[in-house]
């Protein structure tokens, strides 16, 4: 198990290349399996997560390979319809396999997903709107089995909640489903609209991603394509995140500030200097921040997955602030690590109370989840002392280079093996 070693007291300052989305690219991949033509796809994140998405499609029948941050997907060999708990248990975007099998094969069986520990995450919302599609469906032993003897027929399609993960599943089974499908409280993330984009690339009829009703007109056949996946909005706030908090200054090229907006109106209020481009935000700080509240939603709200990283900045600022998370319900578990910081934080439902610091001291800290563990990558970065990450394999799931960027912004970091 590989552990982070951290001195921290640096102000990060330089440039980098923000990388691709890697909950863009996950669905992305699994679109292929709509099409036995080729398909190409570039700015792919180097992750684990894409590794295993990767060996998932391969497994499947999907020949894939990924060189450099490039995927191809070549001819199809008979699909298998089961996919084995060894594989979706790595990665809970693994129950997108579902829509593009069932929407070819008319029958899959996929075992239960796995994935980070902040919340029960129910496939529910997924298997209901499956079944308005036409689908039954059975749930036994960990395993759900899902068929549709004559194929998916268009309907009208509700979320009691605007699930990412259901929204982009029922997208991939709609395209070849007969007849229209009407999706509505979809989710209006960008990695939405990127896979929209793509499936009307490969010659579907999707109108309407990125806002709160969804058409899908499906067809008959779907093509090949070529598609540069979008910036990972949540990797380019970790950034600016980081130059707030070790009161340094940094430029992200390669990124779309549009998708950022909310984090960073937050940012801009408690003081820092935020100038935008096209394609290039700047992050520098140039006063002492005031602390915030926040309120994570679904986009275009404040993500979740920028709670923890806002967390650990807020605990360093003169002041008082709240942050309420109402995405997840189990998504505090960085508190009591950030706590051996020197932080001071009450949990308080499913709200946090915060009362800033003046400094944090280094401190052995452990990894609960991915977003956990940039949050105390950041304050490692700022504590005085030496700070000792572990379990940074959450990190390798969603953090393309981070220990390089962060060097390259001056950081102090040594990556060990125990």
């Amino acid at each position: 198990m590989d552990k982070i070693v951290i001195r921290g007291g640096r102000k990060l300052k330089g440039e980098i290349v923000v990388s691709g989305s890697k909950n863009s690219a996950l669905p992305i991949l699994f679109a292929t399996l709509l099409t036995d033509d080729p398909a190409t796809i570039t700015n792919v994140p180097s992750l684990t997560d894409i590794d295993t998405a990767v060996a998932f499609l391969n497994f499947i029948g999907k020949k894939t390979v990924k060189k450099g941050n490039t995927v191809k997907a070549y001819s199809s060999y008979k699909y298998k319809h089961i996919a084995p708990y060894g594989l979706v248990s790595k990665m809970r975007a693994s129950i997108l396999i579902m829509g593009p099998l069932l929407a070819r094969l008319k029958r899959v069986e996929v075992s239960l997903p796995g994935g980070c520990a902040i919340g029960a995450r129910p496939v529910d919302i997924h298997l209901d709107a499956f079944k308005k599609l036409g689908a039954k469906i059975s749930v036994k032993g960990g395993c759900v089995k899902t068929s549709t003897k004559n194929g998916l027929k268009g309907a009208a399609v509700s979320f009691r909640f605007p699930s990412v993960g259901a929204t982009e599943n029922i997208l991939l089974a709609a395209v070849l489903a007969k007849g229209k499908t009407i999706i509505t409280n979809a989710a209006r993330e960008p990695e939405i609209e990127d896979l929209a984009n793509v499936l009307n690339k490969m010659g579907a009829k999707v109108t309407g991603a990125g806002a709160k009703n969804i058409e899908i007109e499906g067809v008959d056949k779907l093509h090949g394509f070529t598609h540069e996946v979008i910036p990972d909005r949540i990797e380019a706030a970790t950034y600016i995140i980081a130059a707030a908090i070790t009161k340094g200054g940094v430029i992200l090229k390669k990124v779309m500030p549009q998708h950022l907006k909310s984090v960073n109106d937050k940012l801009k209020e408690s003081g820092l200097c935020i100038k935008e481009t096209k394609d290039t935000i700047s992050a520098k700080w140039v006063k002492n921040l005031k602390p915030q509240n926040v309120k994570t939603e679904a986009y275009p709200g404040f993500p979740t997955d920028v709670q923890a990283q806002w967390m650990a900045l807020m605990c360093l600022l003169n002041g008082e602030s709240r942050i309420e998370e109402n995405v997840f319900e189990n998504r505090f578990l960085h508190v009591a690590e950030l706590q051996r910081f020197g932080a001071d934080i009450t949990i308080s439902g499913k709200a946090v109370n915060i009362k800033g610091v003046k400094k944090f001291s280094g401190a052995p800290v452990m990894v609960s989840d991915l977003r956990a563990g940039a949050a105390l990558v950041l304050a490692g970065l700022v504590a005085k002392g030496k700070t000792v990450v572990s379990r940074i394999y959450h990190l390798n799931r969603g953090y393309d280079m981070l220990e390089k960027k962060l060097k390259k912004l001056g950081g102090d970091l040594l990556q060990e093996e125990f």
